[in-house]
């Protein structure tokens, strides 16, 4: 077809203008439209019946999803973790049509809305295709994946609860479990029992089961470098295959923390007591890191044990918690000044030297009474109580404390001042958090832990390292009367627990579960 067009100028000595505007129309050769010329001599209705580019391409297509660890299944034996209408869960549906979509050209994909509960998640494909004599069709189409329950093989070990290829098992010789709580706290902070498969406290510990010896190795490295400790390993042979030439092997772990704990008095070998600066040998634990931190009632002298120094000059803990016994400060001296001698370490700051005489609560009707030197002498005042051991009445069976020269041995060592336990317990509105272990008829030794969150109130170094909660649950009791003096955690310090609720006011479920 051709189109002239011809204007009059308004100049009458101007020739008439003459535009020729020329563009030709095709029929479609099977409906008769007009259409531009393409190469198949169609229109686009009439080109989508007589060819459907989207062949071949599955329109419902099967996904497997484990619902204990959320993770979808890449073929042949891959577990991925994606969220719903995330990049990563794209990719694996797409790669699930890759072998059926080698002949066409992706445009475009994306997501379509389906209902969370609803097992089905819906994907808009775009895609391209030469068709006929060179001619270039788009279609849109949408794919239904099918999301179907299978437990991958991770979930299987966990359910079995006796299939481990490592086990790390944690001891520690010693009575009071204030290192083990301590542990705990910082494995829950750093988020080391997800990779365990189950765990277990037994007498003197706890054992973590792994299905990887990557993952206990891990563990391994982390309490060498939290807690003071020595390990060893072992394997044994499962099975061998002698055409691979593949092993398949359990390791074990042992790990052995250093028996000793916070408030633990100790006596050193004269040996490690000169190379920590000519420090007395009767000293008081302050605190279990990395390192063990003593202090020297007599001289405030301070020292840091590694794990190493201290398997090579070992040393053990002359009393036990319930050997402490309730004493009442009589009269108090401070020592303002104090000259070492020759090669001293390091002297605390954060302690008062002072001379103090107790009497024990248990003999008031009496007039005995106790002088020692005591590094407390910042927290202590006449007619507080305070808790120490009795070394004039106690028999201590220790190999360095019998070589002694008795004039060096005190009688009396102060350990803590002592508060109302009931009230501290009434005020506190804060709380931990627990590992799931399985505990085989262990009890909790409800006094321990009591004491553990004591030490947490008193020392604020300690409690860097571990994250504590508000207890919605307690509101304290506030007066003026309850107020004793204690330690306690501001509200700055404690964290808000995370609690996810769905738009019904309930629980928030797993999107995919039932």
């Amino acid at each position: 077809m051709a189109f002239i067009l011809s204007l009059v100028s308004p100049f009458p000595l101007c020739a008439p203008l003459t535009l020729d505007f020329t563009f030709c129309l095709d029929l479609c050769c099977t409906c008769g439209v007009p259409i531009p010329p393409n190469p198949a001599n169609m229109c686009v209705a009439c080109l989508r019946t007589q060819v459907d580019i989207s062949e071949g391409i599955p329109k419902q297509v099967t996904v497997h999803f484990c619902k204990q660890c959320e993770r979808y299944l890449q073929p042949p034996a891959t577990w991925m973790q994606c969220g719903l209408e995330s990049r990563e869960l794209l990719a694996l549906c797409l790669k699930k049509l890759k072998s059926s979509m080698t002949k066409v050209r992706l445009i475009d994909a994306g997501f379509l809305w389906t209902e969370p509960h609803s097992k089905r998640i819906k994907l808009k494909l775009t895609i391209q295709k030469e068709v006929m004599n060179g001619a270039i069709l788009q279609q849109v189409f949408v794919v239904e994946f099918v999301v179907q329950y299978q437990m991958c093989e991770d979930c299987h070990r966990v359910e079995a609860k006796d299939f481990w290829k490592a086990v790390v098992q944690v001891r520690q010789k010693t009575v009071h479990k204030k290192t083990f709580y301590y542990l705990e706290q910082l494995i829950l902070k750093h988020k080391l029992h997800q990779n365990a498969l189950n765990i277990k406290e037994i007498h003197e510990g706890i054992d973590f089961y792994y299905g990887s010896k990557q993952h206990a190795q891990k563990m391994v490295d982390f309490l060498q470098c939290t807690v003071p400790c020595r390990s060893k390993t072992s394997q044994r042979l499962i099975s061998h295959d002698i055409h691979s030439n593949t092993f398949n092997y359990k390791s074990t772990f042992s790990m052995e923390i250093v028996p000793v704990c916070k408030d633990s008095v100790v006596c050193l070998s004269p040996r490690l007591a000169q190379s920590l600066g000519n420090m007395g040998q009767v000293c008081v634990c302050t605190r279990v890191t990395s390192t063990i931190h003593l202090i020297d009632p007599s001289t405030l002298q301070i020292a840091e044990v590694d794990g190493n120094t201290y398997w090579r000059f070992p040393f053990n803990s002359l009393c036990i918690p319930r050997q402490l016994e309730e004493f009442i400060v009589m009269d108090i001296d401070m020592i303002r000044e104090q000259k070492l001698g020759a090669g001293a370490g390091v002297r605390s700051n954060k302690h008062t030297l002072a001379e103090v005489w107790v009497q024990k609560t248990s003999e008031m009707n009496t007039s005995q009474q106790y002088h020692c030197r005591t590094f407390l002498g910042h927290l202590l005042n006449i007619g507080d109580l305070v808790l120490g051991f009795d070394f004039a009445n106690s028999n201590v069976n220790d190999e360095y404390l019998n070589k002694m020269n008795p004039h060096h041995v005190p009688d009396v060592v102060l350990i803590k001042k002592s508060y109302d336990r009931s009230r501290r317990m009434k005020r506190r509105n804060w709380r931990l958090q627990e590992m799931d272990r399985d505990r085989e008829g262990m009890d909790t030794d409800e006094r321990q832990y009591q004491d553990f969150l004591e030490d947490l109130e008193e020392d604020e170094a300690l409690r860097k390292n571990v994250n504590i909660y508000k207890d919605t649950s307690k509101i304290p009791v506030e007066s003026d009367t309850d107020d004793d003096g204690a330690p306690r955690i501001s509200l700055m310090e404690m964290l808000e627990e995370l609690s996810l609720s769905d738009a019904t006011g309930g629980e928030g479920a797993d999107m995919l579960t039932e």
